[in-house]
């Protein structure tokens, strides 16, 4: 049998660590933390962003996050605390399996995304 996308969203989501916006919120305060914006370039510029989160395209997240790639962005820390979010915490969630697979130990996402951010009243530029 063939899976949707909200079965694999909701599987990734029982293998993850899920935070409300007001713990994003308070990580980000405490600082050391990385918050990766996976939305594409349009959802930004339409949507806003979460102050000081860093983007990297749910479509290269792999080759982002690779060490031994060229593309490789040093934001991918493994040593590092590091919470994902995307728009409504689907595509974060599955990012979040995905870099867990990869060796990734501390990581988390967004649970809502940036719309469950705004709808708690918190900041975005």
């Amino acid at each position: 049998m063939f899976k949707s996308a909200a079965d694999l969203v909701k599987e990734a989501k029982q293998q993850i660590e899920n935070l409300t916006p007001q713990q994003v919120s308070e990580e980000l305060v405490k600082g050391d933390v990385t918050l990766i914006d996976i939305r594409e370039s349009e959802e930004l510029k339409l949507n806003g962003k979460i102050p000081d989160s860093i983007h990297a395209s749910r479509g290269m997240l792999e080759f982002y996050a690779d060490p031994t790639l060229p593309y490789y962005k040093p934001e991918f820390d493994k040593s590092k605390r590091i919470i994902l979010q995307c728009a409504s915490g689907g595509r974060s969630a599955l990012a979040a399996v995905t870099l867990k697979q990869m060796g990734f130990v501390n990581v988390a996402h967004l649970d809502g995304g940036i719309k469950a951010w705004k709808e708690a009243g918190l900041a975005t530029e």
